[in-house]
């Protein structure tokens, strides 16, 4: 279907576009922005007047736990909550049942978000076979099935010897190795930030070490290998840091974070309120501005959902055996607008972060309206006011201390691939 896209507020951070004009989608690219191309016969036109219109949001990180935690989410509820949230695509860790460290179990999770009409999904395989640390997965024939990089989930690779080995293979084929700055040696009960609400609450803490050690590691072996890496969660400011150092040296890394981490601290948990029970855990006031000020900087290259559904046992338990996580696909946008008002980024900087350096980071064409593009293309209205519910939002995920919270900015039309995926039913 051709659409003509009116009026609306075009912003496309990769060209540096913010203007008021229209947008063109003919076979499923953008044929043209301001001026139809000739012979154009829109088969639908979308009002966008008073909406902004940006690429489609691009997910660094989110589990579908299809195969393996149907109970959970399925990749069709999930992809399609990407959808409503404006997320065109997203990246899935490796850490299904049966791990994703084979090109049958990529292709196979490729094809079935495809056939289900969700939001794209870009696997990201196995770095070692089974996430077991031991054996290096076939990562040539991962990133052949459409594995946009490799890594090993949450699960550590104890053996330096083998993430070296692993860093080096790939670096030989070009790989991005996705790495999650975590030492579990360091915490292997902790479940909250260790600090004061750790001691006042009893509960076992997680050091800042335990993130910053890893990184450490980590980024002396990707020095020595050449390797394209990228840090995961990053949760703390020496953190953010010691990235910010390893990219004056010239290393070719890059790092997220959660968006949660830039508003949740640890003061949030109150009385064991198991919403705030997270993996990296919510750490101080002082990481937290930490945070906003290294994403402002371009230390953190982008922000993430991290999302992590759960059924509601999963949280209706003590606090220690409260399993980790929020399922935020459908706050992810307007959790980012929010830093607008705040006064932490320009919307266009806070779009970046979401479109264009992801992107970039992933080595993918989208996350641009510019012509002859992939017409992967989010409308919202950013003065329409809402509260997500486990009622109201598509995902299955029940666990989220933003459920209940005003919310400002709606996505109203998702386009993926010249297609109306998702559109709000509501008017505006």
């Amino acid at each position: 279907m051709n659409i003509a896209i009116v009026g609306g507020r075009v912003i496309d951070p990769a060209r540096g576009l913010d203007t008021t004009t229209s947008l063109f989608v003919q076979d499923g690219v953008i044929a043209g922005l301001g001026e139809a191309p000739a012979g154009f016969m829109p088969g639908r036109t979308i009002d966008a007047q008073g909406l902004v219109v940006c690429p489609g949001l691009i997910d660094l990180r989110a589990r579908l736990r299809e195969p393996g935690l149907e109970h959970k989410g399925t990749v069709e509820t999930e992809t399609h909550a990407a959808l409503a949230g404006g997320i065109t695509q997203l990246c899935c860790p490796p850490d299904t049942n049966p791990v994703m460290d084979t090109p049958v179990a990529a292709q196979w999770l490729i094809d079935r978000a495809q056939s289900l009409g969700g939001a794209r999904v870009r696997p990201i395989g196995a770095l070692t076979r089974a996430l077991s640390g031991t054996h290096l997965a076939d990562m040539h024939a991962l990133h052949r099935a459409g594995c946009v990089g490799v890594g090993n989930a949450l699960v550590p690779i104890k053996d330096t010897a083998v993430l070296r080995h692993a860093l080096e293979y790939a670096a030989g084929l070009g790989l991005l190795v996705f790495l999650t700055p975590e030492d579990p040696w360091m915490s292997p009960v902790g479940v909250i930030h260790e600090g004061r609400m750790a001691t006042r609450l009893g509960l076992a803490g997680i050091p800042e070490s335990a993130e910053t050690i890893e990184i450490a590691r980590a980024l002396m072996l990707i020095e020595e290998a050449r390797v394209r890496a990228h840090f995961c969660g990053i949760s703390s400011a020496r953190g953010a840091a010691l990235i910010a150092e390893a990219k004056n040296r010239g290393l070719a890394v890059t790092a997220d974070t959660p968006i949660h981490q830039l508003y949740v601290t640890e003061d949030d948990i109150g009385i064991f309120d198991t919403n705030y029970r997270l993996r990296p855990p919510a750490r101080t006031a002082a990481d937290r501005d930490a945070l906003r000020a290294a994403l402002a900087a371009g230390v953190i290259d982008a922000l993430c959902s991290d999302h992590q559904p759960h059924e509601a046992d999963a949280k209706e338990r003590p606090f220690s055996d409260a399993e980790p996580g929020i399922a935020g696909l459908e706050t992810l946008l307007p959790l980012t607008l929010r830093l607008v008002e705040l006064n932490t980024l320009t919307l266009k900087d806070a779009l970046a972060a979401v479109t264009s350096r992801p992107a970039a980071l992933l080595g993918i064409p989208e996350g641009t309206l510019g012509t002859g593009r992939r017409a992967d293309i989010c409308i919202y209205n950013p003065q329409a006011t809402w509260t997500p519910t486990t009622a109201s939002v598509r995902t299955r995920g029940c666990n989220s201390p933003f459920y209940g919270t005003l919310m400002r900015g709606q996505v109203m039309v998702t386009i993926q691939g010249g297609r109306i995926a998702y559109e709000r039913s509501e008017p505006r």
